[in-house]
């Protein structure tokens, strides 16, 4: 039987690569994946493992990582000169000391910061396959690519015990026709995994120190390590733009996969780009060339319609949004509201029933339920150096082109003509106009039209 109750966790998460082919002048692991660095994808997955303590081990970029990670328990470390995978996680020995006094059997994770959708569940299984019955000194996280490259080799027997782990370039012809690679991913107890890199050593082609030697000098000792499998996308590195754009493209084809079988209806699903933290609820319709940013929320049977773009919004249960509609941080459309074409809102509540029809910008704005929102119309909200609110309450109707300069207040079933520019508050039920008087001058385009129609000929 293997144990379900583990010791304290604690992950080295590696991430002192140069990135050279990213050429960016952002440290690799803060690129991001669906809208959130790659790093912080890592770091999320650890702490729902509820791990006590995360070491990050970088080279170059130390600031940006610092102030990436700031406000998590998280430590830095640095590998600087760098010399190899071994002595990248050496790096991380000092900062995890107290961790390793504390709890000599816990477990440690040892992961990479450009290897960033290892699921929780395969995390969950590297530990609980160190805590089986046969106690293995390490183990390693393997797949089988559909194309073995330069991968490191895994040499194991049907039961998952390694017989030996070897880098590519190390390898005989015989060990390179090995399907099962080395993702890198590792796990061991803390009181072995230190003491077995200190024996380490950089007698390889390389003249680095292969963190994979772990294995291979537990096994001299007579302790055997194993190998857990995972799906080849699971462990997908990033090393250049490219690359960075093809995980991408799979995380959204499975979680537009995965937002289908929860009853989403995508009309186009490969047009559709979602967030990390996208929600959507049931029998929500999405049409072609819709893009989720972070922090929003559909609620059901909502219909969100063609090229429109969301982020940070909250939108009701059938509620109606675009096409070619823009909702900005702090924008929450109410049950059954509708936000149509070339509208804009940020910050800004629309209340139940509410329609902002077309060609508008809500910002700093609360509408309340049921008012309707003209054509063309502009909340005011801004003197170039503060923001200001507008209130239009229940049932209000605000005429075409109207500019509504904040802070005002309509009251609810007021109506303010078309044309109007409010710098004033408007009671309830009240209308209010602002327009100068309309002029007409009969026959002045008759007139005006002839004499130019002249001029026009003597030139």
């Amino acid at each position: 039987m293997t144990s379900t109750s583990h010791p304290p966790l604690a992950a080295i998460i590696l991430a002192a690569g140069q990135g050279t082919r990213m050429k960016s002048d952002l440290h690799k692991v803060l690129h991001p994946i669906a809208g959130k660095p790659m790093l912080l994808h890592l770091l999320d997955t650890v702490a729902t493992l509820g791990a006590a303590q995360s070491v990050v081990v970088v080279g170059k970029g130390r600031e940006q990582v610092e102030a990436a990670v700031a406000g998590r328990p998280v430590s830095i470390a640095v590998q600087d000169p760098q010399h190899g995978t071994g002595h990248a996680v050496q790096q991380a020995e000092s900062a995890l000391t107290d961790f390793v006094a504390a709890h000599p059997d816990g477990d440690i994770l040892i992961l990479y910061g450009d290897v960033p959708l290892v699921p929780a569940e395969t995390m969950q299984a590297m530990v609980a396959r160190l805590h089986a019955d046969d106690a293995p000194a390490v183990v390693v996280l393997g797949f089988e690519p559909d194309d073995t490259l330069s991968y490191g080799r895994v040499i194991a027997d049907d039961a998952g015990l390694i017989e030996k782990m070897v880098e590519h370039k190390d390898a005989s012809a015989e060990e390179r026709l090995t399907r099962l690679c080395n993702s890198g991913l590792m796990a061991a107890k803390a009181k072995d995994l230190f003491g077995l890199l200190a024996r380490v050593t950089n007698d390889n082609a390389a003249g680095e120190y292969y963190l994979v030697d772990i294995v291979n000098i537990a096994r001299d000792d007579g302790r055997a390590s194993a190998v857990v499998k995972t799906d080849p996308f699971d462990v997908t590195g990033v090393n250049s733009r490219a690359e960075l754009a093809g995980l991408e493209a799979g995380w959204q084809q499975r979680r537009r996969a995965a937002a289908m079988a929860d009853g989403v209806s995508l009309v186009a699903p490969e047009t559709v780009w979602f967030s990390h933290d996208t929600r959507i609820e049931r029998d929500v319709r999405i049409e072609p060339n819709v893009v989720f940013g972070p922090g929003v929320r559909v609620g059901q049977g909502a219909n969100i319609r063609s090229f429109s773009h969301l982020e940070g919004a909250n939108v009701g249960e059938f509620a109606e949004v675009g096409p070619y509609a823009r909702l900005r941080p702090g924008a929450q459309i109410g049950a059954k509201a509708k936000v149509g074409n070339f509208v804009e809102m940020k910050k800004a509540v629309l209340g139940a029933g509410a329609k902002v029809n077309h060609l508008s910008y809500i910002g700093d704005a609360e509408v309340g339920a049921g008012a309707n929102i003209g054509a063309g119309t502009i909340t005011c909200n801004y003197d170039g150096f503060f923001k200001y609110k507008t209130v239009i309450g229940e049932g209000a109707f605000i005429g075409s082109n109207s500019a509504l300069v904040a802070p005002v207040s309509i009251g609810a079933g007021a109506i303010v003509g078309a044309g109007s520019t409010l710098t004033k508050d408007v009671s309830a039920g009240a209308l209010a106009l602002v327009r100068p008087p309309q002029e007409e001058k009969p026959g002045w385009a008759t007139k005006f039209r002839t004499l130019m129609a002249a001029k026009k000929a003597g030139k």
